[in-house]
């Protein structure tokens, strides 16, 4: 089977090149064994492919049909196997990460050095980012975002990865533990991390938007954990933190908080093969962080 695939693919080349003696250059084998296969495909098929001459080679009509046939074939097995070599053999380089600031740290960095061990001929750049959303610079091959609403347009591509369900958080003994309504939670001072923060809830199929009452802004989840188990106010973390955490208990509202999304941003389709190969290693883990 073989065989008889790369006397198509000899076929082709000698058609595309002009001559035997130059396809045979090209393809890196004796010219004799070219001729040979040349002749063993026209035998098989039971007809002759090529006009040769001192001067020149000329297809015959059944060498055209041939040709037309098996050179699609042949450019895709050629694209496929130039794939392949890329992913077994150009997995290297500097690949630069951007993450959030206290985002599953300790798992991260797990995940990121067992797959360095995997693939030593990356050289990984983590970063971390303390804002909202990050600078899309373009010195990252891939940027992590967590965020409830649309993100800013940019021209970089994003694929929604997991989404993380949502509270808000109140220390145990604290004596407010009534509201019952988003429109309550104004009686409640709260910590946010940054000024302009807005609280999002799904009220019957559209989405409601709160300003609280600031009382601190910690940019830091967990100086913010911190501050409402002191009691200083209420907090908006995602359950995964929340939950875990005995000294605080989530209110129950009469609509529910709008989860986080974990959205993860690369700059083209076409992205290289060691960007390719961390982002699917990536995902075939993520379940880790759930």
């Amino acid at each position: 089977m073989i065989d008889a695939l790369n006397n198509y693919l000899y076929f082709v080349t000698i058609v595309e090149q002009g001559s035997i003696t130059q396809a045979a250059k090209v393809l890196e084998i004796p010219k004799s064994k070219l001729s040979r296969r040349l002749a063993l495909l026209e035998q098989q098929l039971g007809s002759q492919l090529l006009i040769r001459t001192t001067r020149k080679q000329e297809l015959t009509e059944s060498g055209l049909l041939l040709f037309q046939s098996c050179k699609p074939h042949v450019d895709a097995l050629n694209v496929m196997e130039h794939l392949v070599y890329d992913t077994q053999n150009s997995i290297k380089g500097k690949l630069s990460i951007l993450l959030p600031l206290e985002f599953f740290n300790k798992v991260i960095s797990a995940l990121i050095t067992d797959f360095a061990f995997q693939y030593p001929k990356i050289e990984i750049h983590c970063h971390h980012y303390s804002e909202a959303y990050p600078e899309f610079d373009h010195q990252h091959d891939l940027v992590f975002v967590l965020h409830e609403d649309e993100l800013p347009t940019s021209n970089w591509i994003g694929k929604t990865l997991l989404s993380f369900p949502q509270s808000i958080y109140l220390a145990n003994k604290s004596f407010d533990k009534n509201s019952k309504t988003v429109g309550e939670l104004i009686k409640n001072r709260a910590i946010v991390s940054s000024e302009n923060e807005q609280w999002f809830f799904r009220n019957k199929g559209e989405i409601q938007v709160f300003s609280p009452n600031i009382a601190m802004v910690l940019s830091s989840a967990e100086m913010r954990l911190e501050a409402c188990q002191r009691k200083m106010g209420i907090v908006k973390l995602p359950d995964y933190i929340g939950k875990n955490n005995l000294n605080l208990t989530p209110l129950k509202l009469d609509h529910q908080v709008v989860a986080q999304q974990l959205t993860i941003l690369f700059q083209s389709r076409n992205i290289p093969a060691k960007t390719r190969t961390f982002l699917d290693y990536f995902q075939s883990n993520i379940g880790c962080l759930v």
